[in-house]
């Protein structure tokens, strides 16, 4: 007589999720470039097999036993978002409908509010918000943690869950409640959704000739872009720059490496990779042989400079192209390679971490500015002088990634004062960051006409 407290597994779903779950396995493994793997050499003398068998008995009795009827789609959905929940904040199981939104939004152009967002200790966390987009202009801030969106807690909700809810039609609102240190309760923040252009340049002509360009986000142009920036200015007699990456989240690897060398020589080690498997090992070297200017060159980058920010930063640091100032970055250096799966959805898995020309890592710790200048602007810090808002990187995130080796306030802003959020391209005026790169060009250029003349004298 069966036991009624422990009724028989269906063997039918044992069988056929073993089978399912041995070929998911080696599906990521060719995905990957691993090659062909054999089911049984996968989990030949190992416990994943036996840990497998465990799981399928519990779907087994979920199905069968469980108070109410349950969507097994779903459920195994859950376990997969769990198991990649347990790896690092950046691993995620990709929906078809999220496969296909992602894809949307390297294009440059999505709905939204206009944050990066991240999970850490089980909190949405915002790296940094996009500027001139509604969170921007709403006030929201790197480190903010959002802990409900409309109404509901977040503790819990999964990355795509999160993105998801927070994307909706143009024109309709969004409620986030925030954290945010200085805060004495939560606050809530009624965004307007809207459609987020992503155009990935922004340039002017700064006073002595000094070109200036903000990339705003590594979009499948910002290469492109940057580069026509650049050459526009050159026309108005361009002779030093400061590429501002500041609050840029990354992108796609590959524009990285086009706007990388768009200021190094031909041959030169843009960054590399390495991972557990040979296919993740790999190197990016300048192949344009158009790059390789000399003008004086400064990197502006901030806490919430992230991924192939800090790609463009760590090359022009190491290879002594451009010199940085600003804040530590994020230190988001890890690899994400996208796996297509069946029905059209994604696996997002992180596979090998990034290392600057000469070997220092990013992952966890960032780029250290050659000279550091926090961030303020000049109006906002006579205006209220509080207390300082901490910021969030890479390293405070739970389950981060961590190195390997030796390498290395706004509820109190008044409704009048919106207009201090909206600044020019370029305001020299209060950028206190802004104006220390400038400083810093300006002094290249004294130096670099005394040598000259000294030069003329000694001829």
């Amino acid at each position: 007589m069966p036991d009624s407290k422990n009724p028989p597994l269906a063997q039918d779903t044992k069988v056929s999720l073993r089978y399912v779950m041995t070929m998911f396995v080696v599906a990521i493994f060719v995905g990957m470039g691993l090659g062909s793997v054999r089911s049984d050499a996968v989990f030949a003398g190992s416990e994943t097999y036996d840990e497998l068998e465990s799981f399928a008995d519990i779907l087994s009795l979920v199905e069968n036993s469980y108070v109410d009827d349950v969507d097994t789609k779903e459920v195994i959905e859950g376990a997969i978002n769990g198991m990649l929940r347990t790896l690092d904040p950046h691993s995620s199981y990709m929906t078809p409908e999220f496969f296909k939104e992602m894809q949307v939004e390297t294009q440059g152009e999505f709905g939204g509010l206009g944050i990066e967002i991240t999970i850490d200790e089980g909190w949405l966390t915002i790296v940094a918000p996009m500027e001139e987009t509604p969170a921007w202009r709403a006030g929201v801030k790197s480190g903010d943690k959002i802990v409900k969106v409309d109404g509901e807690r977040t503790n819990d909700m999964s990355l795509m869950d999160a993105v998801r809810k927070m994307r909706g039609k143009r024109g309709t609102p969004v409620t986030i409640t925030i954290v945010r240190e200085g805060f004495e309760e939560p606050k809530d923040f009624i965004i307007v959704r809207d459609i987020i252009h992503v155009s990935s340049v922004k340039f002017q002509m700064l006073p002595e000739n000094i070109g200036y360009v903000r990339l705003r986000s590594f979009t499948k142009e910002a290469g492109s872009e940057t580069n026509e920036a650049i050459e526009s200015m050159k026309k108005e007699g361009m002779k030093a720059l400061v590429l501002d990456l500041r609050n840029d989240p990354g992108g796609l690897l590959d524009q990285a490496v086009e706007v990388s060398e768009l200021f190094l020589k031909r041959g030169e080690l843009i960054v590399y990779t390495k991972g557990r498997i040979e296919s993740q090992n790999m190197r990016f070297t300048v192949k344009n042989p158009g790059g390789g200017d000399d003008y004086p060159m400064v990197v502006l980058v901030n806490q919430g400079s992230a991924s192939a920010s800090e790609i463009v930063a760590g090359a022009l640091q190491d290879l002594k192209r451009a010199i940085v100032v600003g804040t530590q970055s994020f230190g988001k250096g890890s690899v994400q390679t996208i796996i297509p799966l069946k029905n059209d959805a994604g696996l997002r898995l992180t596979t090998a971490r990034y290392y600057t020309p000469s070997g220092r890592q990013i992952q966890g710790v960032g780029i250290t500015p050659d000279i550091v200048v926090e961030e303020e602007f000049l109006d906002l810090e006579k205006l209220n002088g509080k207390k300082k808002h901490r910021v969030i990187r890479e390293k405070d995130l739970t389950n981060h990634l961590e190195p390997v080796g030796k390498d290395n306030n706004g509820d109190d802003k008044k409704k009048n004062d919106k207009k201090s959020l909206i600044r020019p391209v370029a305001d020299i005026e209060r950028d206190v960051q802004l104006q220390r790169a400038v400083g810093v060009l300006n002094s290249w250029e004294i130096i670099k006409d005394i040598q000259n003349r000294q030069t003329s004298a000694n001829n």
